[in-house]
């Protein structure tokens, strides 16, 4: 099976979202280890805000705060690698579901412009 899933955000959201939530927003939707990452980089936030929702489409279940079968913000992790280029590991309910449908190769592509980052996902 192959699948894909992709994602545009506005950059402001998360800002907002960070200035009005602060630290419980990066709790919530990030792992410890995107945090550190990020550091703060509200851009690198976004594409990895969007990444989660590209995952999760293609996953073909959405969020677990819009959908009942959904999965978690932080079933999904996004880091890079020793060059940087960004990878995809599941956990949890994200990590069940891929195992279901049978994916177990992941790649991601994403990019941001000054107003909207994107997440583009490819799974089989």
């Amino acid at each position: 099976m192959l699948t894909t899933g992709v994602d545009l955000i506005e950059i402001a959201r998360i800002k907002r979202a960070l200035e009005r939530y602060g630290d419980r927003f990066l709790a919530r939707v990030f792992t410890p280890n995107e945090v550190l990452y990020c550091r703060g980089r509200v851009a690198e936030l976004a594409a990895r805000f969007a990444a989660k929702e590209a995952v999760s489409k293609a996953l073909g279940v959405g969020m677990r705060v819009l959908a009942r079968d959904g999965i978690h913000w932080k079933d999904v992790e996004v880091l890079g690698d020793q060059r940087g280029k960004p990878i995809v590991r599941l956990s949890g309910r994200a990590a069940e579901r891929a195992e279901e449908l049978g994916l177990g190769e992941w790649a991601v592509s994403l990019s941001h412009t000054k107003e909207h980052a994107i997440a583009f996902v490819v799974a089989q």
